[in-house]
């Protein structure tokens, strides 16, 4: 096909460049309000590297003798996960169903669980494990708690989303054949769904494993007790072996979530 004389083509026009120059410009006005709003100075950073080999040095040898202390600790953050997890996929499969428009009864229930995924998406772990922890007390119970009202909203916006993407012709047949609403969701909506529910747990549970470890901060059980108090205490050597024995649970994590996810492919 010949091209016109006199005629460059462009990928965008003047109006699109224009706009694309605009935003250009806003995000990096944002970055640079934002630094000089945070006054921020780098001072510090020419500084850290022999801060950083102060630290490293105090922390050789890791304390090898502390490792039996640490074993229930990690056990119990993996159980807080895994539990949590559990929890939080229970009952974000009801909050999914409402959140989806094409499975939600009406406007009211679409919004009540966009509210309940909002709530849970936006308020940290960390803030719900603290209070938990007023309400219930320290302790393992209020970090499931809140490892599991946490991701009541990642589970459910995800699910929700997929939800929508079904194949609506299966559950319209179902639906035909005179089934109840929740025979139409056990057997038209749920094994359509099936796999990326696991998906999404699995790949959850690996995000709330690496959440668990650091829960002891506020008091809600786990390795993360132990962390702060070894900062606390100053004592460089265990916050060595705690910190190596958390890599060690967050390689696992991730292996068998890794694994866990091809087998539902």
């Amino acid at each position: 096909m010949a091209v016109e004389p006199g005629r460059n083509w462009q990928r965008y026009d003047t109006r699109d460049r224009i706009k694309r120059l605009a935003i250009a410009v806003l995000a990096a006005a944002t970055v640079l309000s934002s630094w000089l709003w945070l006054d921020l100075d780098l001072q510090y950073v020419a500084s850290s590297p022999p801060e950083l080999l102060d630290l490293a040095v105090r922390m050789y040898p890791p304390e090898w003798a502390y490792a039996p202390d640490i074993v229930m600790p990690l056990i119990e953050t993996i159980h807080i996960a895994v539990v949590g997890t559990i929890l939080a996929v229970v009952l974000s499969i009801p909050v999914a169903f409402l959140a989806a428009r094409n499975t939600t009864p009406n406007r009211v229930t679409y919004a009540v669980g966009k509210l309940i995924v909002t709530v849970s998406r936006s308020v940290h772990t960390i803030i719900w494990a603290m209070l938990f922890v007023v309400m219930f007390g320290p302790g393992a119970f209020a970090g499931m708690v809140a490892i599991g009202v946490r991701s009541i909203g990642f589970v459910g916006k995800l699910l929700g989303e997929e939800i929508e993407e079904i194949a609506f012709d299966q559950v319209e047949a179902i639906d035909a054949t005179g089934a109840s609403t929740f025979q139409v969701l056990l057997y038209g909506v749920i094994p359509q769904i099936k796999p990326a529910l696991v998906g999404i747990s699995v790949y959850r549970w690996d995000i709330n494993v690496r959440g668990a470890t650091i829960l002891g901060v506020v008091g809600a059980g786990g390795i993360g007790v132990q962390l702060f108090d070894a900062v606390d205490a100053f004592q460089w050597s265990t916050v060595a072996l705690i910190l190596i024995a958390i890599l060690g649970i967050v390689l696992l994590s991730e292996t068998v979530s890794a694994r866990a996810r091809a087998m539902v492919r």
